[in-house]
Formats: C-alpha cells, structure tokens, sequence
C-alpha cells in the first residue's frame, strides 16, 4: 500500500478530505484539482420545478455540489417524498438538513443505486416520474434505466464543471517532480479534463495507472488509450483503499 504515490483531481476541499484518509492508510497524495464548479443562474423554470417536487415518485441527487445547491433553493417544510443519492457523502449532505436519503450500503454508482429495494418501490408505481438533481450533464445510464423499467425522467441541472486554468505541462511535471505512480478521478468529466490537461502529453501519461469510479468511467478511459484502468466501483476513500490493495503500485 505505501507504494502508491497518487494523484488526486477532485475540487480542494475533497481532495483535502481524500488525501487525509490516504495518509492515515500510510499513502503519499498529491492534489491538482481538474473540476470548478460553478452555480448555474436560478432560473424561474429551475424555481418552478422546485417547488412542484410533489408530482414525483422520488428525487435522485448525484453529487455533493447538487445536494448542496439543491438545500439552498429549498424552502422548508421538506417535501415528503423519496430521495436518494449515489454515495454516502451527497446522502449527507440532504440528510444534515433534515431529509430522509436512501443510497447504497455497497457500491456508489448508478448500478448499485438501481438496485436499491426503495427506489425500485418508487418507480413500480404506474405513472412513475423521477427527477434527477445534477450538474451539466452526466449520468445518463441512470436515466436509461430508469426509462427502460417504465419510469419517465426529468433533469434539473444546477451547475456546470470548468477545468480551472493551469499552465501548459503543469501535470507532467507534477508526476515527475513527485515521483508519482497513479492517477485518480471521480467522474467522467475529471477524467475528460484530465486528458485535455495532458494535451501531447496524454501518451504518455496514459500509461500510469489510472483509479476511477465506475464502469462508464472506466470503458471512456480505455476508448482514450489508458493503458491500466482500475474500476474501483465508487468514488469514496473506501473504495479506492479497496482497489489500491487489489493493484500493485
């Protein structure tokens, strides 16, 4: 385990809480956050769908930035009505203002997710409508599968990822300076941010071993040419610690 020598992508603050965990488990970290986030502008629409939660069978939030935007525009009392994360992290989040989360125990991706007893109640129900809280897309094989087992879907995106500004080479001197010999992303969008960060040097950087957090994310990886991608079924610290001792640094 102490072998590994990681890069971690997600925004600061949860890289922060990322690399405490590696530390504890005696794993050197090295943070380069690849996603910003950014709130979309409160539209009356966005308002609207907000305040009718109530014509659906359940509400699906796949993201700690979605949970939070999504408490803000809230008004209490809470909607009585099924919610539901992909992790424990966003379950949370809505669970610390007072809502009732369901998420998986195993797993933190939409496989898992649908899989779920209650969210499979919810939609058994004949007209089933189900909203997904969300940035800028992502997640469509959750809303696939919903639709495949009879449920209509309604998106409501709260925020946008930008890959902030750095200078040209900035990751492939970081891998080199830091004698680092992993990669971690936690979203299809971190991995595509890291690819255009790499530019001409994605060849080469496609050849360390790249931890990512779910089968999508892993199959986008391969198409891309990564050499080595490890599916660590989630994005928490707990399954990455999972998949590093399953992977040889």
């Amino acid at each position: 385990m102490t072998g590994w020598r990681l890069l971690l992508t997600r925004p600061a603050e949860e890289s922060a809480a990322l690399a405490a965990s590696l530390s504890d488990a005696g794993i050197f970290s090295s943070s380069l956050p690849l996603l910003d986030i950014e709130a979309l502008p409160v539209t009356p629409e966005q308002q609207s769908v907000l305040r009718d939660l109530g014509r659906y069978c359940a509400v699906i939030v796949v993201s700690k930035p979605a949970a939070r935007l999504a408490v803000q525009q809230l008004n209490q009392p809470w909607p009585q009505l099924p919610w539901f994360s992909v992790g424990a992290a966003t379950a949370q989040v809505l669970a610390d203002h007072g809502l009732n989360v369901h998420y998986p125990q195993t797993g933190d991706d939409s496989e898992a997710l649908l899989e779920l007893p209650a969210l499979r109640e919810a939609i058994a129900r004949p007209d089933a409508r189900v909203l997904i809280l969300r940035g800028e897309g992502g997640r469509e094989l959750l809303a696939e599968r919903l639709r495949e087992q009879g449920a209509s879907v309604d998106y409501l995106e709260l925020y946008r990822r930008l890959l902030p500004a750095y200078e040209a080479g900035v990751l492939t001197q970081r891998i080199q300076l830091e004698r680092l010999n992993g990669l971690v992303v936690s979203s299809g969008q971190g991995f595509l941010h890291l690819q255009a960060l790499a530019g001409l040097d994605w060849p080469k950087v496609a050849q360390l071993p790249l931890f990512v957090p779910s089968p999508r994310v892993y199959e986008m990886a391969r198409a891309a040419g990564a050499e080595k991608v490890v599916d660590c079924r989630g994005a928490s610290a707990a399954a990455l610690l999972v998949a590093l001792r399953s992977a040889a640094s």
